[in-house]
């Protein structure tokens, strides 16, 4: 009937494997892992079951028909059809009422909705019937509708929704989303605001930094202070009194006492006051 790449589907029935392909003889069942798997069709043509779907196919009536058989999930067939073409649900059965060329979407969700898009102007006339009921739909070439919980009588006639496999997402290039979104780590523990950008320089250029480092070229000297950043808050001195100072260590008091000062009064006449 048709093969499969063994890396695509899980497939069980009738079959044999030849190198990395399996081979459908009769009566098989094909499950398509995390993406689409493509089933080409000895009789020319493909379905494809779209990702993690379940679907069947077996020979129908004589020479080329077959059966296509959709238990969840979506399918697409792409082959010229045949008088004898069947298609199953769980709760619809199609056949061919005028031959065509299927360009055939189909997707059948848990609740049962069936949405169904017989694509092109040359697609096949389909005559669908429920399987508990009597009731009946004829489905026309380009006709794109949804069948409600899979019941006939309930009927959106101009679905928009895709009946199909979904299109493949494109790759991501290397670093994008990286430069997007440089810590998304952080933020969906709370460790970061939404928004906030890590300070990093773009590629090629240099970010500067600006380190304030403090010196003293003398035990009384003013100490000499690399330039602070611009717009850096200024300081601000708090006014405590100082812890009294053991005996025998005034003079170093006094130098410690003079260096604080000048650091924050550079303004103060006090350096030049003979100490007491």
């Amino acid at each position: 009937m048709g093969t499969v790449a063994a890396e695509d589907a899980l497939v069980s029935g009738g079959l044999e494997v030849q190198g990395g392909r399996t081979r459908l003889l009769t009566n098989a069942s094909v499950t398509a892992y995390t993406h689409t798997a493509e089933v080409a069709l000895d009789r020319g043509g493909s379905v494809m079951v779209c990702a993690t779907s379940q679907f069947h196919l077996l020979h129908s009536g004589r020479e080329k028909a077959l059966l296509f058989g959709l238990d969840r999930g979506a399918m697409e067939i792409h082959s010229a059809s045949q008088a004898q073409d069947t298609i199953l649900t769980p709760d619809i059965r199609f056949t061919v009422e005028a031959a065509g060329t299927f360009d055939f979407r189909m997707r059948v969700t848990r609740e049962g909705d069936t949405c169904v898009d017989n694509a092109g102007a040359g697609a096949p006339v389909l005559v669908l019937n429920d399987a508990f009921s009597s009731a009946s739909y004829r489905l026309l070439p380009g006709q794109h509708v949804l069948f409600e919980h899979g019941n006939l009588r309930e009927v959106v006639d101009k679905e928009k929704s895709p009946c199909g496999c979904p299109a493949a997402e494109p790759v991501a290039v290397a670093g994008t989303a990286a430069a997007a979104h440089p810590f998304p780590e952080a933020v969906s523990a709370g460790l970061a605001a939404p928004g906030v950008v890590n300070n990093v320089a773009p590629v090629g250029e240099t970010h500067a930094q600006i380190t304030s480092v403090m010196s003293n070229t003398s035990d009384v000297g003013a100490p000499v202070a690399a330039p602070a950043a611009p717009n850096a808050p200024a300081a601000t001195a708090t006014s405590a009194e100082p812890p009294k100072t053991p005996p025998g260590a005034h003079d170093i008091g006094r130098a410690i006492g003079r260096f604080f000062h000048r650091l924050f009064h550079p303004s103060s006449s006090d350096e030049s006051k003979p100490a007491q």
